[in-house]
């Protein structure tokens, strides 16, 4: 997109090609019997979604369904391990079997994890020091010069190999960083600078274009593209799309949105503007902007709880998700459709350095489904559950999926920032709530 305060790429470390790894078999399951969470049946899944799942992840749309319902068993019961002995724990994740693992710190607390039925694993240091050495590391990055601080990609949790992550551009000033001696537990990575209904009226996953100002008095290298991320509605009952953050192009104005008219874009039809927008504030670290649409934007459709594949099949959201290592994502957008992948990292911070000259934190999760420009603010999903809004991608310049693989497998392969729409939700208030099917 040409968004001039899009992200730069947020690459993942070495645990997202070992997760892909988990998706190179056959695997085939019963369809899903997981109690509590709320999602469609491998049936009702659109036929463009079922060949992402079976092109990306190797897997049956039965089994990406049935990872996805453990996945949030999984983050519920490790959500409550930690508040309960903050201590002893140290990450939860989806294996490479299909399992859940929960990584604890004491014999204690493994005979805890496997009496509730998980796999464990032994780990040195808990969530609450990894976090803290990330915190830590973040706070030394703040520090630095720009020059040097922007060979700095991003920094992540990983929870499988018990220790932090830094992405660092392979260039002589980043082969020079020079670590703080006080972190223990990093990483140093280098890496390179049946079928759903047809649909045609918009939805979350679409195009749209925003300006600064009136589109008819904006120059065409001025107009933004991105993607309609989750219908939604706010408290007073008031239709919203939830997308990225740096798409609005006056951060904290009220710009413009359009669906775009390809034969005339100065004739594209306004379908509302941005009522809020927040790109790495000190208090959350999250990308995200919230579009409130006008009557224009509720007749063409973005009244309900969908999202697009290609070709116009549509997906019905049931539910909101949140991130757990390991588990299957598809996201949406207007420029690579459903693509699929693994979340890879729960917790990744990156610096984006804006046009303004200051430099902000970005928090989300890190995911490996393809993603390329234009996807900005596109609809993340696991299952059929809501997951998170597309931030940026390491893969953004590139032409199409196929020779973002390609060019991309030596350093681990594609990987995407996404932000939690759960995040998104509590931090926007005012009542907001992404749109089901049967809520």
């Amino acid at each position: 997109m040409r968004n001039k305060l899009a992200p730069r790429a947020a690459a993942v470390g070495a645990s997202a090609a070992l997760l892909l790894l988990s998706f190179t078999g056959t695997a085939q399951a019963e369809p899903v019997t997981q109690t509590g969470v709320d999602q469609l049946s491998a049936q009702e899944l659109p036929a463009e979604l079922v060949e992402a799942i079976t092109r990306d992840l190797k897997i049956s749309p039965e089994e990406y369904l049935d990872r996805a319902a453990k996945a949030q068993e999984l983050g519920s019961y490790a959500n409550d391990f930690r508040e309960q002995h903050p201590d002893q724990f140290a990450g939860a994740w989806i294996g490479l079997d299909g399992k859940p693992v929960v990584a604890v710190t004491s014999d204690e607390a493994a005979g805890r994890a496997s009496a509730a039925g998980y796999t464990t694993r032994m780990s040195p240091v808990s969530a609450n020091g990894l976090e803290k050495t990330l915190s830590d590391l973040n706070n030394w990055i703040g520090g630095l010069p720009k020059d040097i601080s922007s060979q700095i990609n991003s920094t992540s949790i990983d929870y499988l190999d018990n220790r932090v992550v830094i992405d660092v551009v392979n260039s002589p000033v980043g082969q020079a960083l020079n670590l703080p001696t006080l972190l223990a537990n990093v990483k140093v990575m280098l890496s390179p600078g049946g079928g759903g209904p047809v649909d045609h009226g918009p939805m979350g996953g679409d195009t749209y274009i925003t300006t600064p100002g009136e589109i008819r008095d904006t120059d065409i290298g001025e107009i933004s593209v991105c993607s309609l991320g989750f219908n939604a509605v706010n408290g007073s009952g008031d239709a919203v799309n939830i997308s990225a953050g740096h798409c609005n192009p006056a951060l904290g104005q009220p710009s413009p949105v359009y669906l775009p008219d390809p034969q005339n874009i100065d004739n594209s039809t306004q379908v509302g503007s941005f009522s809020q927008s927040s790109v790495g504030d000190p208090a959350n670290g999250l990308d995200y902007s919230v579009i409130s649409l006008n009557d224009q934007g509720v007749k063409a459709g973005l009244d309900r709880p969908t999202v697009r594949g290609a070709n116009g099949t549509t997906l019905q959201v049931t539910g909101t998700a949140r991130p757990v290592v390991g588990a299957p994502i598809c996201k949406s957008g207007q420029s690579s459709s459903f693509t699929c992948g693994i979340v890879a990292a729960d917790h990744v911070e990156t610096q984006l350095h804006v046009h303004d000259g200051t430099t902000r934190t970005i928090r989300g999760f890190a995911g490996t489904a393809c993603t390329l420009a234009g996807d900005s603010g596109g609809a993340i999903v696991s299952g059929t559950l809501a997951l998170g809004i597309t931030s940026g991608s390491n893969s953004s310049g590139a032409p199409n999926c196929t020779e973002a693989n390609l060019v991309l497998a030596p350093d681990g392969g594609t990987a995407n920032l996404g932000i939690p729409i759960e995040d998104i939700v509590s931090e926007a208030g005012n009542g907001l709530r992404v749109r089901a099917a049967n809520s």
